[in-house]
């Protein structure tokens, strides 16, 4: 529109009111540009790949995107100030006091994701509440839901249907208010002065990948015990931008402790959870493979106190 084009302070100035109005209501948001992605780049997009996990904001500075996500207002104006190019806000799923789930209904696949939802809550039993609705510029809608504080709504792409997304714990839903390169986002009629209403219970199941069974003989579902719960807990905990990446170096981690194998299944039902498809992250876990077995016998080639082939790092 021509408001963002020729007027971006004033498009700027928009946004950050509206996402001020929405951090009132308890909603953590940060600055998104005319494309929707967050508006400030990481400060270590230039650094080296961590060792250990991903920086979530702990170096103190900003542009960690979903994670810089705030109520506080003070905090909310500095995102802005250091993104003066913003034209619009995403709202944070998962984080208290709401737990947001987005459920959003797609136009850009051939499928109608509106009569597919209807066909799911006919077949599964279950009733949309009254709740907000956001309108999208491409004429698409998102159904804003609450989950209950201790249940981890993981993000999924077509999984519940082809066309519906769900935005959970690490997603975020564009705010409306916000002017994309498309057009405007807008609370549809009638829905303005809702507030999110709980997600039906036969939903939230459809949206949790079932657990798992035990292994035959094993001492539980997960292989390797704490260390391997807690690299499938680092898989759980990505968003999207970093869940091919947290699933690389969690599963380099497991071969290069000798329990690969045995934790390829429980990572790839992590990686299921945020979103990446069976294939995806069978692929990436095998890739994981290769290069440990690859340093792995680098390292047999080694002499001893030799320092490392050009391009692979010293312990």
């Amino acid at each position: 529109m021509a408001t963002t084009d020729r007027y971006p302070r004033q498009a700027a100035a928009l946004a950050l009111a509206h996402a001020l109005s929405a951090a009132e209501h308890g909603l953590a948001v940060i600055p998104l540009t005319r494309t929707k992605l967050p508006a400030l780049r990481s400060p270590h997009r230039d650094a080296p790949a961590p060792a250990g996990p991903p920086c979530h904001g702990e170096c103190g500075r900003l542009g960690h995107g979903v994670y810089d996500a705030s109520t506080d207002p003070a905090r909310i104006r500095a995102l802005f100030a250091a993104a003066p190019w913003a034209t619009g806000y995403g709202i944070a799923c998962g984080l208290p006091p709401h737990h947001l789930i987005g459920v959003d209904l797609d136009t850009k696949s051939d499928t109608d994701s509106a009569a597919a939802l209807r066909s799911l809550a006919a077949r599964h039993r279950f009733t949309i509440p009254p709740t907000i609705i956001v309108l999208t510029p491409s004429g698409g809608r998102h159904l804003w839901l609450t989950g209950p504080p201790d249940v981890v709504v993981p993000n999924s792409a077509g999984r519940l249907a082809p066309g519906i997304d769900i935005r959970g714990a690490g997603g975020y839903l564009v705010g409306p208010g916000s002017r994309t390169a498309h057009g405007a986002y807008a609370t549809a009629p009638g829905t303005a002065h809702l507030t999110p209403a709980p997600c039906p219970r036969a939903l939230l199941r459809l949206l949790l990948p079932p657990p798992r069974a035990p292994r035959p003989g094993g001492s539980g579902p997960t292989a390797g015990g704490a260390h391997g719960r807690g690299l499938v807990q680092f898989v759980l905990a990505a968003h999207e931008g970093q869940r091919n990446t947290r699933l690389f170096w969690a599963a380099c981690r497991a071969y290069e402790d000798g329990i690969g194998p045995e934790l390829t299944e429980d990572l790839v039902v992590a990686a299921q959870r945020t979103g990446l498809t069976p294939r995806e992250a069978r692929g990436t876990i095998a890739s994981a493979a290769r290069m440990t077995a690859q340093r792995a016998h680098l390292d047999l080639r080694r002499p001893p106190g030799a320092s490392s082939p050009p391009g692979v790092p010293d312990d």
